[in-house]
């Protein structure tokens, strides 16, 4: 326990030191929510649109501008950073725990997340949104968007331990919007044309989106949420475990 607080500090601190790397994981996200809004929300009036649930589109686009926050996978970049500078070797030839190196990362970028997910949630207020599931529902949705941070940030923190390229690890964050644009993204899953809907269904990305949507749009519906903690759960344990597998198994 000890080295694990140990190393999730060390990252947390590594990452407030450059605050200027955060800006786009802020930026990005509220930049494709209000282009996204600009672009539909006459489409989808509130007063007409039974999915808004009475609010307006912002509200609907709101869990992919979290997603999209939660997908930067800070946590991969200083891996690459301690491999190149010979950090992580030395961590290899202590009695550290394997598994503490990788949760001492991954649980520093969930934390990073829910504190930007925060900040992405207020600055969105003014767009007129409401998180109808109240401030337990809250609470939830900034767990939710954290957990996805953790599972994303496994898989690059995967590439950057099997590639130990900066270059390489960049370029498979790029996986993201394939799987973002998989799911049911501009409109619910029932109005998407028939490959869509099946493609949205076997994408495991689409019950995170559904469960932090029934979070802004409904109130507490828990069958939605619990699958989106499920595929957290699950593809949060097979990243930790490729992960240690692969430091066990390194050079």
């Amino acid at each position: 326990m000890t080295q694990f607080v140990t190393l999730s500090g060390r990252a947390i601190r590594a990452a407030l030191r450059t605050p200027e790397a955060l800006l786009p994981t802020v930026f990005i996200p509220l930049f494709f929510l209000v282009v996204n809004v600009g672009q539909a929300a006459r489409i989808f009036p509130a007063t007409g649109t039974p999915f808004l649930e009475g609010q307006n589109y912002a509200a609907f686009q709101l869990p992919s501008a979290l997603l999209l926050a939660s997908s930067f996978g800070g946590a991969a970049q200083f891996m690459v950073e301690d491999i190149e500078g010979g950090y992580f070797d030395k961590l290899r030839a202590s009695p550290v725990s394997r598994t503490a190196i990788v949760l001492g990362q991954l649980i520093a970028e969930g934390v990073k997340s829910l504190g930007i997910a925060l900040l992405i949630v207020l600055m969105a207020l003014p767009f007129g949104i409401d998180i109808a599931s109240g401030l337990l529902g809250l609470l939830l949705l900034l767990l939710l968007s954290g957990g996805w941070a953790v599972v994303f940030s496994g898989y690059m923190q995967l590439i950057a331990l099997k590639t130990r390229s900066a270059a390489a690890t960049q370029s498979g964050s790029l996986i993201f919007f394939p799987l973002l644009f998989l799911t049911p993204n501009f409109v619910p899953r029932d109005m998407l044309t028939r490959p869509m809907e099946v493609a949205a269904t076997f994408n495991p990305v689409t019950y995170i989106m559904e469960g932090l949507r029934s979070l802004v749009l409904d109130d507490l519906n828990w069958t939605r949420i619990g699958r989106g903690f499920l595929v957290v759960a699950i593809f949060g344990a097979l990243m930790v475990f490729l992960n240690v597998r692969t430091i066990r198994n390194y050079d």
